[in-house]
């Protein structure tokens, strides 16, 4: 049996909204971090297009996000280049989890076009414009790297979390900003 928890934390992009499904111990509770584990769901900012917000039946449980934290913590900080969190599964349709795969490719410090997503996942040429509306679905801003899409002339582009934040984003990481 699952259940929705959620915490808040502070960060240089404001208050970030984590939200995750807890794992009971059993068969499935290993791959959440263990017993009682949980798996992130989403993580959303102030403002963000799309971003949760939290329902009525969630359970407010800080201590259930503590790795995420840290891991948040050490990446603003310029100590972490990645993240290593469960996820969530089942988000998304088939498609946005291809897209979705292939941002969590983009290496640290790095920029691609959407033109080159789209190239990684068989949707060149008009799929260009599926692929930005699959990215700016991604219920998991800055652990899964949507701020490293920009546009072909390398301009910013669309980011649900508003364009200052990809450019403080790409500035931690020292890429185009």
């Amino acid at each position: 049996m699952t259940t929705t928890v959620y915490a808040r934390v502070e960060s240089p992009l404001g208050e970030l909204l984590l939200v995750g499904e807890t794992v009971a111990d059993g068969p499935d509770a290993a791959g959440a971090g263990g017993a009682g584990g949980v798996r992130l769901r989403s993580l959303s900012m102030p403002g963000q297009k799309g971003g949760a917000a939290v329902q009525d039946g969630w359970r407010h449980a800080p201590e259930a996000f503590a790795e995420v934290a840290r891991q948040l913590e050490a990446y603003f900080a310029g100590r972490s280049t990645r993240f290593d969190v469960p996820l969530a599964e089942g988000a998304g349709t088939e498609f946005q989890r291809r897209v979705w795969a292939a941002l969590e490719s983009i290496p640290y410090g790095s920029t691609v076009s959407y033109g080159e997503v789209a190239a990684r996942v068989g949707s060149s040429g008009a799929g260009v414009r599926a692929v930005g509306t699959a990215i700016g679905r991604n219920p998991l801003l800055v652990v899964r790297p949507c701020h490293r899409v920009i546009g072909a002339d390398g301009a910013l582009r669309g980011y649900a979390g508003g364009l200052e934040r990809k450019k403080l984003l790409l500035g931690i990481e020292g890429g185009a900003g």
